[in-house]
């Protein structure tokens, strides 16, 4: 089963703000446990943690200083 990670749709209000991918937590290719910290976005001055939907083996979709809006796929777990 694949489950999408994406970009929470409450972490901010305004609905036409973007976000910046700032830090990868996990690597590509690593397995991760679900509610664990995979990512960082920033929205304005202010940092959010992306934590993981599911158990299974991470692949990265958005990189680095990716503009991201909220419900974007970010990457995905299989």
């Amino acid at each position: 089963m694949v489950t999408d990670v994406k970009v929470p749709q409450d972490l901010w209000q305004d609905d036409g703000m973007e976000a910046v991918i700032t830090n990868w937590l996990a690597s590509d290719g690593a397995n991760v446990r679900n509610g664990a910290l995979i990512a960082e976005i920033m929205v304005e001055k202010s940092q959010f943690e992306i934590t993981a939907p599911a158990d299974g083996v991470l692949t990265i979709g958005k990189q680095v200083d990716d503009i991201v809006r909220k419900g974007d796929v970010i990457g995905k777990i299989t």
